[in-house]
């Protein structure tokens, strides 16, 4: 292996590091919004109605939670992460 390839590689692997740091951001910034949105409502129901109150005891209130703060999470991530890979190969490529 010769030092250029050595040196694109590791050009290659920083790019890499630096989509899956935006990535992350991102997918936790969603996160914290997604669990205020959706424990708000979720709290608000099972001390207000009657149907929650009986039926959603404090771990499927939890599972709600985490729940949408999960899949928002993943889903901004991942977005986050292949908007940014796409940046910087059409970026390389011109």
């Amino acid at each position: 292996m010769t030092s250029v390839s050595r040196s694109a590689m590791d050009q290659q692997m920083a790019l890499a590091k630096r989509c899956s740091h935006e990535g992350i951001k991102a997918g936790v910034k969603a996160a914290v919004v997604a669990t205020v949105a959706s424990a708000i409502p979720t709290l608000a129901s099972v001390r207000m109605l009657p149907w929650a109150r009986t039926n959603l005891n404090p771990t499927a209130q939890a599972l709600i939670v985490s729940t949408a703060a999960g899949m928002a999470y993943f889903i901004v991530a991942d977005k986050t992460i292949l908007a940014t890979a796409r940046k910087n190969s059409f970026g390389r490529s011109v």
